[in-house]
């Protein structure tokens, strides 16, 4: 398992500072953690969301998501496509 920080590639801000994690397990699958909480993922291929609760959340999971090759257009769309409750 590795543990890497998120870097910034579609966003207009230089660094998520170390706020932003993402955890392959092994397998292929991603996780990423938003100040050390689990906020995404990528499992067996499926986009996984579980929380949007704050404008940074928000930032980290759009970012992780167009990284892995997802449609991140605005928290509407995502809750819509990615969401588990």
């Amino acid at each position: 398992m590795g543990r890497e920080e998120l870097q910034v590639k579609f966003g207009s801000q230089k660094s998520f500072y170390g706020k932003a994690q993402v955890l392959e397990n092994g397998m292929g699958d991603k996780m990423l953690f938003s100040y050390d909480v689990l906020v995404a993922g990528v499992i067996e291929g499926e986009a996984r969301v579980y929380n949007l609760k704050s404008a940074t959340t928000l930032r980290h999971v759009k970012e992780f998501l167009l990284q892995k090759g997802f449609k991140a257009e605005n928290k509407a769309q995502i809750k819509e496509d990615y969401l588990v409750s």
